[in-house]
């Protein structure tokens, strides 16, 4: 008689005990948290019956552990929330952010600095070139880079053109999480046409990998500007239709006013960062405050909301989404002529027509790929840029090859979901996913 085939996994045994011992840590986390919730509710009093009469027949008033995600479309398909209902009331809240396993900081440690560029664009996947700028910048601090001026401004424009990407995707997906599905397609479309300049620029959509260390891959072409100066044109058009629609939609307002509120001073505490910190009143902002690339030379406004709370996030992103129009506006007008790349082969890729056409140009573009850019054995440098979500930073430490010694990534969707559990208990367990829509994680850069 033959005997059953024994597959691998069918008798862990043993040898498979994360997932049970990882869930009993996440729920005895949750059951021994102190929430803020019953400090408010033991010095105001609920105004309820007391605990000692509660009626068992009533569901209203029996508490209620729910998992909420990964399979939750909201959840960006990995961030799980363990909440404790009294009610329809959050009581307590549990993130569980660690299903990527990514591990993206040492895989950093085992390529090229220019190697691993490819892998930025997979960190914050909805504005790639803004996580390509970050990462060169940090590498050329390291190394004492200095780039062109026509490759600094390429590349403002273009991480502009990433942050209404994202804003674009944002709101979309806020508005389907609320209910307005068509909204959704209207901002697919905007971000379509950035696509489509993405393609004409740096020869790809999505994931473009086109900065470069010591300047950016490609210029710009003159049907780039076309498509940039008449999306520009566009889009201001479109975003005032977007305002029209919804700065006094009823339904959309409600959903938003009074939801998800922080306050300025629980701001800067959570550690919150980007929209959501300048959402609580906090002018804080990169670009301003620590000026890279041009952003000291273009004039723009730190759009501020002091509500706090989802409508003022929203309100915020719209004007950002305005001033990036301008910094792009501004940046095509004062564009200067020059090379894209640093002229050193110990620092920067040559064009590919010396390559094509050079015997030393091939032998650079050789070296520079086995060898790397090398900066000097025992330098550090922490570089941060203000991505769609907030402060991106990388900090890099060299041992004098020409890969990085140690990476550390300062992701904003990580410490913006920080504050999420704050901000979700004490809330409806029905505003949930407009609370997560309007933090805007993007779980590739907080998982790392």
């Amino acid at each position: 008689m033959a005997t059953a085939p024994q597959f691998p996994g069918l008798d862990f045994g043993d040898k498979f005990r994360f997932w049970p011992k990882h869930n009993e840590k996440i729920y005895e986390r949750l059951e021994a948290k102190h929430a803020w919730i019953e400090e408010k509710r033991a010095a105001q009093g609920d105004g309820g019956v007391p605990a000692t009469e509660w009626s068992e027949e009533d569901p209203l008033e029996n508490e209620m552990i729910l998992n909420m995600g990964p399979q939750h479309p909201a959840t960006h398909g990995v961030l799980r929330c363990v909440v404790k209902l009294d009610g329809e009331t959050i009581e307590k809240a549990v993130l569980d952010i660690g299903y990527l396993h990514r591990g993206i900081e040492k895989l950093a440690e085992s390529k090229t600095y220019q190697e691993f560029m490819p892998y930025t664009d997979r960190m914050d996947y909805l504005s790639p070139y803004s996580n390509n700028v970050a990462w060169c910048l940090a590498v050329e601090k390291l190394a004492g880079i200095e780039i062109p001026e026509r490759a600094a401004w390429i590349r403002m424009i273009m991480c502009e053109l990433a942050r209404i990407s994202s804003h674009c995707l944002w709101l979309g997906v806020g508005l389907m999480d609320a209910g307005a599905v068509s909204g959704f397609l209207w901002t697919f479309q905007q971000r379509e046409d950035i696509y489509s300049i993405f393609d004409e620029v740096a020869g790809a959509r999505f994931t473009v990998s086109h900065a470069r260390i010591g300047g950016v891959a490609s210029d710009l072409t003159p049907r780039s500007f076309e498509l940039i100066r008449a999306f520009c044109d566009s889009f201001r058009e479109e975003l005032a239709s977007w305002q029209k629609f919804l700065n006094r939609n009823r339904i959309w307002i409600e959903r938003n006013k009074d939801v998800g509120r922080i306050t300025k001073e629980e701001a800067i505490e959570l550690g919150m960062t980007g929209p959501n910190l300048r959402g609580s009143g906090v002018e804080y902002d990169v670009r301003r405050f620590e000026p890279y690339l041009k952003y000291d030379e273009v004039d723009f406004t730190i759009p501020i909301r002091d509500e706090g709370d989802c409508l003022a996030r929203y309100f915020l992103r719209l004007e950002e989404m305005e001033q990036s129009i301008r910094i792009i506006e501004q940046c095509l007008d004062r564009m200067p002529e020059g090379p894209i790349r640093a002229d050193d082969a110990k620092q920067a890729y040559p064009s590919k027509d010396e390559v094509y056409y050079s015997m030393e140009g091939m032998i650079h573009d050789f070296m520079y790929t086995d060898v790397g850019t090398q900066a000097p054995k025992g330098a550090n440098a922490y570089h941060a840029v203000e991505s769609p979500k907030g402060e991106l930073g990388f900090y890099l430490t060299s041992d004098g090859t020409g890969r990085p010694f140690r990476v550390r990534i300062n992701a904003p969707s990580f410490t913006n979901l920080q504050g999420m559990e704050y901000i979700m208990e004490g809330s409806l367990v029905a505003d949930t996913v407009v609370i997560i829509g309007s933090i805007d994680p993007v779980m590739g850069e907080a998982d790392k």
